[in-house]
């Protein structure tokens, strides 16, 4: 499970998912059970992605680690309905988030998410969560990127910490 799916297990309520995310190797087609909507979302060594064991009345499932699904959150920002959804989801969840094992995951995703996940935690004022993952960052990011490539660069804030152009305002809801 994976996504606001994921965050809705880890205690991040404040949107229900619409439909069942699921992460998967490879496309796949969304599908029908019952009354259910499963989206199943694409994620490159989905073997690897750390997981929980979290039971529930049909049995155990594995959902996405906190900081596993942080960081699919802000990656994947169209399947949760925007950047600014992302950092509200993210705001419910820093509090659990440990940031040496969010060093530790970052390592297997693009290095963006970090940067992106990086900058939203520091806006947030959880700067805590960061301390471990700002090092990779700078170690490993190469060029700077737009905090929301769609969007217009102009009148951008540089961000060094992040290698980032924030080029849109943050507005969470939590």
């Amino acid at each position: 499970m994976a996504l606001l799916s994921a965050a809705q297990y880890h205690g991040a309520a404040h949107h229900r998912p619409q439909r069942f995310q699921v992460a998967v190797a490879e496309n796949r087609a969304g599908i029908e059970c019952g009354a259910v909507e499963v989206e199943f979302v694409a994620r490159k060594k989905v073997a690897r992605v750390p997981t929980v064991a979290i039971n529930t009345p049909r049995g155990p499932v594995l959902v996405a680690s906190v900081e596993a699904t942080v960081l699919d959150v802000i990656g994947y920002p169209s399947h949760v309905g925007g950047l600014d959804n992302a950092a509200t989801v993210i705001a419910e969840l820093a509090e659990k988030i440990d940031p040496k094992v969010l060093a530790k995951v970052a390592k297997s995703v693009p290095v963006s998410w970090s940067q992106r996940l990086g900058h939203v935690l520091d806006v947030l004022g959880h700067e805590d969560k960061t301390a471990s993952l700002a090092p990779f960052v700078q170690k490993n990011a190469g060029d700077v990127i737009l905090l929301v490539p769609s969007a217009p660069a102009r009148r951008a804030r540089r961000v060094p910490k992040w290698r980032l152009d924030a080029n849109v305002e943050i507005e969470s809801e939590a």
